[in-house]
C-alpha cells in the first residue's frame, strides 16, 4: 500500500500505541507520529510502536501539515491519537481516492455507554448530510492534492472543519461506510449536552469570523 498516516500528538502515551498499530494493521506502509512538544512518553511508546516521529511546534494544524510534508506516499490519513483505523482501510482509501478528491469514515466511540452511541448516530448523520467529516472521523486525501491547495490552514482550532468544508466545495467527498474508532473521553468528562453546545457554539462564532486564538480559548475552558 502507498499510504502514510499521520499522526500529531501532545502528551498521549495512553493511548499513542494502540494508534500507530491500527494504522499498521489497517494497511499503512507509513505511520508518522508528528509531537508538539510531549512531557510524557509518547514519543518513545509511538517509536516503540514502529512510527517515524517528528517534532513540530505545538498547534495541530502545523503537526498536519509538517507530517504531510514529510510523507513518502501519496495518499495521506490523518489519524487521531485515542482512534483507531479499522482492518483494511488504507485499501479503501486508496480505492475512493480513484474518484474523489477527500473523504473520512464514520465513527464509533470506544467507550460503552448508550449516550455515545446516541452521539455516534448523530455525528454520523449530519456528516452524510454535510458531506463533511471532521478530524476524528480520519481525514484522507491524496498529499499532491492537499500540497497544492495550501494544506491546513494553521489557526488554533478548526483546521479540520476549515479544510472539510475547502474540499466539499472543491470536488466530491468520500464518506467510506467503514468505522473508525474514536474515544469519547470528551463527551464523557464534559458532559454530553454541554459538549455539543460547545461544538456548535465554535462553529457558529467561526463562521462570525471570531479569532480562532479567542475560539481556542474558549473551546479548552
Amino acid at each position: 500500500m502507498s499510504v502514510s498516516v499521520i499522526i500529531p500528538t501532545l502528551n498521549e502515551e495512553d493511548w499513542i500505541a494502540g494508534a500507530v498499530e491500527s494504522a499498521f494493521a489497517a494497511g499503512a506502509a507509513e505511520v508518522i507520529v508528528v509531537d508538539g512538544g510531549s512531557h510524557d512518553r509518547t514519543a518513545r511508546f509511538a517509536t516503540a510502536a514502529g512510527a517515524r516521529v517528528l517534532l513540530a511546534e505545538p498547534m495541530r494544524a502545523r503537526q498536519l501539515n509538517r507530517g504531510a510534508e514529510a510523507a513518502s506516499n501519496p495518499t495521506l490519513i490523518f489519524l487521531h491519537a485515542d482512534s483507531r483505523l479499522p482492518s483494511g482501510a488504507a485499501a479503501a482509501v486508496e480505492d475512493a481516492l480513484q474518484a474523489r478528491l477527500f473523504g473520512g469514515f464514520r465513527l464509533r466511540f470506544i467507550e460503552a455507554d448508550s449516550r455515545l452511541r446516541i452521539a455516534a448516530k448523530m455525528i454520523n448523520a449530519r456528516t452524510w448530510v454535510t458531506r463533511a467529516p471532521w478530524g476524528d472521523q480520519g481525514q484522507f486525501i491524496r498529499r499532491e492534492t492537499l500540497l497544492a491547495c495550501g494544506g491546513f490552514r494553521e489557526i488554533a482550532i478548526m483546521e479540520d472543519y476549515e479544510l472539510a468544508t475547502r474540499m466539499r466545495r472543491a470536488g466530491p467527498v468520500r464518506i467510506l461506510p467503514m468505522t473508525i474508532a474514536t474515544s469519547g473521553r470528551r463527551f464523557l468528562q464534559r458532559g454530553m449536552l454541554r459538549t455539543a453546545i460547545v461544538n456548535w457554539l465554535t462553529i457558529w462564532r467561526y463562521h462570525q469570523g471570531v479569532d480562532p486564538e479567542e475560539l481556542a480559548r474558549a473551546y479548552r475552558a
